[in-house]
C-alpha cells in the first residue's frame, strides 16, 4: 500500500512537468499579429506545418528547421524570442 500512496503524487505532478511554458503577460494588443509572426518565423528558416496560440500566451509552431529536423517551438508573441524548443534529431 505504501508504493501506491507514493505513486499518486507522482502521477498528479506529471501534467505539471509537461505543461506549456508561460511566454508573456503582455496584453494581446502588444503581440505581433499571427501573419506577421508566421512570416518572421519562416524568414528565420523554419517551415511551419501548424501554427497556434497556446492558453499560456505563446505562439507555438510545429514544423521543420533549416536542417529538416522536426521541431516544436514556443515563441513569445511580443518579440518572437524562443521560450522553449524541442527538436527531433
Amino acid at each position: 500500500m505504501n508504493a501506491k500512496m507514493l505513486l499518486v503524487p507522482v502521477l498528479l505532478a506529471a501534467p505539471l512537468a509537461m505543461a506549456d511554458p508561460q511566454c508573456t503577460t503582455a496584453a494581446k494588443d502588444k503581440w505581433l499579429s499571427q501573419s506577421e509572426a508566421r512570416q518572421k518565423i519562416e524568414a528565420m528558416g523554419y517551415q511551419i506545418k501548424k501554427f497556434e496560440t497556446t492558453d499560456t500566451s505563446c505562439y507555438e509552431i510545429y514544423g521543420w528547421d533549416k536542417e529538416k529536423h522536426r521541431v516544436e517551438i514556443y515563441f513569445d508573441p511580443t518579440n518572437l524570442k524562443m521560450v522553449k524548443e524541442e527538436v527531433d534529431e
